[in-house]
């Protein structure tokens, strides 16, 4: 009888296991928050059930089957997001078993997005890097200016006004004032004739699947790493130009849809302005409610 009764509460026992088990590979995982960078939407400690279908189940092993999702979609602008390290130490560790992060989306495959030097997204308008704005600058410095643009063959750009004080106005796109601000330096005081600080911030494509990404200096080292890291091809960047196995090239179509990942204290950098952006196979799931709150009013509620 107490052999019987032993073996029932070790099916119990069994049972309850499997049923969990078979819960967070196919349901729900759970997730500690390591950090601050999520304040006020989550608290460093605060335990988070994430759901595995927000954004199709991502298939168990995906290092050993290769990467297969069943009933895929993509997550929303402002989604919190689980998703593996796309920037471990060592990759040759395999995705299912790297160091996870929670971030939230700001950026979808295709979306072009306004970054600053330091990589932080910044609010205003966005504009392509052929987008035409113009400039003002010293008279006086124009033979220095008619130099640059001579070098790098921007010859048909003539002058377009003029302002008051002796100055100047020309017509840039923000790709050429790119290239003539570089090569001058601090030499010429341009300004911007209609918007202050246009030239602080630079347009980046998040690469979508199948869609070509033109290369520019300022996103040339972002493109290469995400290359090398993700697409398994040779990359390499050499004054501003990128080679693809020791081809030059000026726009790259790659392999998957990525994100851009962004933490809500801009102080925390872990997020994409650290490791890039995020590849879809990278994913694990949507942050659904808190289940360890740090405070007992926040218990189970919805993550915003």
């Amino acid at each position: 009888m107490r052999n019987r009764r032993w073996t029932i509460y070790g099916k119990m026992i069994a049972t309850a296991v499997l049923a969990v088990l078979l819960v967070r590979a196919l349901l729900v995982t759970s997730c500690f928050i390591p950090s601050s960078g999520m304040e006020n939407s989550l608290y460093r400690g605060e335990g988070v059930l994430v759901s595995k279908w927000s954004y199709g189940l991502r298939l168990p092993f995906p290092s050993w089957i290769g990467y297969h999702r069943l009933l895929p979609s993509q997550p929303e602008r402002g989604d919190v997001v689980l998703f593996n390290n796309p920037m471990p130490v060592c990759y040759h560790e395999r995705l299912e078993q790297r160091e996870l992060f929670i971030s939230r989306c700001a950026g979808l495959p295709g979306d072009t997005l306004m970054l600053n030097k330091e990589l932080t997204v910044v609010a205003g308008e966005i504009f392509s890097p052929d987008s035409k704005e113009l400039y003002v600058y010293p008279s006086s410095d124009e033979e220095i200016l008619l130099k640059a643009l001579d070098s790098l063959g921007l010859t048909g750009n003539p002058l377009v006004g003029y302002a008051g004080g002796g100055n100047y106005i020309r017509s840039f796109s923000h790709y050429e004032f790119y290239l003539v601000s570089q090569r001058v330096g601090d030499v010429i005081p341009f300004a911007p004739l209609n918007s202050e600080g246009k030239q602080e911030k630079h347009p980046f494509v998040v690469p979508a699947k199948g869609k070509p990404v033109k290369v520019y200096p300022w996103n040339v080292r972002l493109l290469c790493n995400t290359i090398l890291s993700h697409e398994n091809r040779k990359a390499d960047v050499s004054n501003d130009t990128l080679y693809i196995d020791g081809k030059q090239v000026t726009e790259f179509t790659f392999s998957k849809d990525y994100f851009w990942m962004v933490s809500n204290d801009p102080v925390n950098i872990n997020d994409s302005r650290l490791f890039g952006f995020v590849p879809e196979d990278h994913l694990v799931g949507k942050a659904w409610r808190i289940w360890y709150p740090a405070c007992k009013e926040r218990f189970f509620q919805r993550v915003h």
